[in-house]
């Protein structure tokens, strides 16, 4: 039933463990994933219509769970804007004590299609269309950072503070690849306008940060037959829209990696990595292509550490150094995302 292809294995954790170089690798590039997922999940959450805590929670729990039982190493799963989309409508309408039933609802959903093997449908989808889908992405990230470039509350500082990232990013790997450039463009444009006291939109700006660890949340609602009717379409919506994604987006880190994975197991996974997400009032998600991008492609990312450090570096940065985090620039960050 698994949806293999036959090309060469990613390098396994325990050959990572073994490499303090190879593992250093990895954990930086979880790090410099994690300060990318920070803003993007504060954003989806305001989109989802739900406290910016929530996103950062949601996506804590989905990279670490999905570094565990998911089926593509070093791909990012996380609170994505597309269900974020898909939900906003339910709290809009409905309210947020529906959000936790939508969720493992959803889960459940892509527990069962997965285990029926829906993944095995992606081989029906033509190349042109999955790089059709990869372009628009890239389309739909690049252009989400114009408001960061070009809104009416932006100095024209940060055009060069995000020329500056850009041009360290490119240029810092013909220096030594020992260091995720991102990692390096983030740290010298924070440093720059702490050093200068220039003024320019902040992470901070984007929202609270949370300061503790949420509780284990329960679902609220009845179990009833109007609940269900409530619930199912949203649910449906986000473990299909969430499934697409994901999977596309695998293939794609196949493509980058030229190693094989498992469609199957990634899509039981992902169902699973959901209803873990929604016990702690997480918003779910699904695979996100463009730190998934910025964690193999731009940082070299190849094991499940990555995934695992992303998300744990979201925990710790936005719980022990919020204070820090909130300092970051969005010129940085968006430097990261252009490229």
């Amino acid at each position: 039933m698994s949806v293999i292809t036959h090309a060469p294995s990613a390098p396994s954790v325990l050959s990572a463990l073994r490499s303090p170089r190879l593992l250093t690798r990895e954990v930086l590039a979880g790090v410099v994933t994690a300060l990318a997922l920070i803003p993007e999940a504060i954003s989806f959450s305001v989109v989802a219509g739900v406290d910016p805590a929530v996103g950062l929670f949601s996506s804590v729990v989905i990279a670490v769970v999905i570094s565990i039982v998911g089926g593509r190493p070093a791909m990012i799963s996380a609170a994505a804007g597309s269900v974020a989309l898909v939900i906003a409508p339910l709290v809009r309408d409905h309210g947020i004590a529906y959000l936790v039933p939508t969720i493992v609802l959803g889960g459940l959903v892509q527990i069962v299609l997965g285990f029926l093997g829906v993944a095995r449908l992606m081989r029906f989808i033509p190349r042109s269309v999955n790089v059709a889908f990869v372009n628009a992405l890239a389309i739909l990230i690049f252009t989400a950072q114009l408001p960061n470039l070009f809104g009416p509350d932006v100095p024209p500082v940060v055009w060069a503070l995000t020329a500056l990232g850009v041009a360290v990013i490119i240029g810092f790997p013909f220096l030594t690849k020992a260091v995720p450039a991102p990692l390096v463009a983030v740290v010298v444009i924070t440093a720059i306008t702490i050093l200068f006291g220039v003024a320019v939109p902040t992470v901070g700006d984007e929202g609270a940060l949370p300061t503790a660890l949420p509780g284990f949340n329960g679902i609220t609602t009845p179990f009833s037959l109007e609940t269900l009717q409530i619930i199912a379409p949203y649910a449906f919506g986000v473990a299909i829209v969430g499934l697409i994604e994901t999977l596309l987006t695998a293939q794609l880190v196949d493509s980058i990696t030229e190693t094989g994975s498992s469609k199957w197991r990634e899509s039981w996974g992902q169902g699973i990595a959901n209803v873990a997400s929604a016990f702690f009032g997480g918003t779910g998600g699904c695979a996100m292509i463009g730190q998934t991008v910025i964690n193999v492609k731009t940082a070299g990312a190849r094991t499940r550490i990555s995934t695992f450090a992303a998300g744990a570096s979201v925990l710790v940065l936005t719980i022990v150094l919020h204070d820090v985090v909130a300092e970051i620039p969005m010129a940085a960050l968006t430097a990261v995302m252009i490229m």
